[in-house]
């Protein structure tokens, strides 16, 4: 049997446990490596999974799909996708995502871009915005401060979020207040935010 097993988007305990009781059964197992991300090794998942993992990249799964399917009628075999098997692209692109900062760069242009055509857009360089990197893994990364600064940060590598706010409650800003990049601009900023 051929089991399509869909990893998640975080760390090695993403996978559902009868996904990780399919890979653990099956004779091979096969880990694709290129229309996603993957935020953790190779090897942290074969510890994990007490498998070893054999990568199939793009040419593997498209020229060698007869040796992934064999002997599959008559053993158990694994092909682990990083986050939804079933969901996907006809036309692959080499894996890639935005961080924090490219965004940031992006919204600034948009702003510029608007300004030359005599527009003021709602969100302006001084707009408060989080980051957020690897959300929930160990090595998770939060920062706040203003879009402009965002354009500046480091959160490492992927998964990326950003957040641009609108009003918030003193609350909200106290507590982004802690991941603040420069928490002596924070206020001022956050305080011309609200009014």
């Amino acid at each position: 049997m051929l089991y399509l097993v869909g990893l998640g988007l975080g760390d090695a305990k993403d996978i559902t446990v009868k996904g990780l009781e399919v890979v653990r059964r099956c004779r091979r197992v096969y880990l694709e490596a290129y229309t996603s991300v993957l935020t953790v090794g190779k090897e942290a998942l074969e510890e994990f999974y007490g498998k070893e993992l054999i990568l199939a990249d793009r040419e593997t799964v498209e020229q060698e799909a007869d040796s992934i399917l064999k002997d599959a009628d008559v053993c158990d075999v694994a092909f682990l996708v990083v986050g939804d098997p079933f969901g996907g692209r006809k036309i692959y692109e080499p894996s890639r995502y935005m961080s924090v900062n490219q965004a940031a760069e992006q919204l600034l242009d948009i702003i510029r871009n608007r300004r030359l055509q005599g527009e003021e857009p709602e969100i302006t360089e001084n707009t408060i915005c989080v980051g957020l990197a690897r959300v929930g893994a160990p090595d998770q990364k939060i920062a706040s401060g203003t879009l402009y600064q965002m354009s500046t940060v480091e959160l490492g590598g992927p998964l990326h979020s950003m957040i641009v706010t609108g009003t918030m409650h003193p609350l909200e800003l106290e507590m982004l207040k802690l991941f603040s990049v420069d928490s002596s601009n924070f206020e001022n900023n956050a305080f011309q935010k609200t009014t």
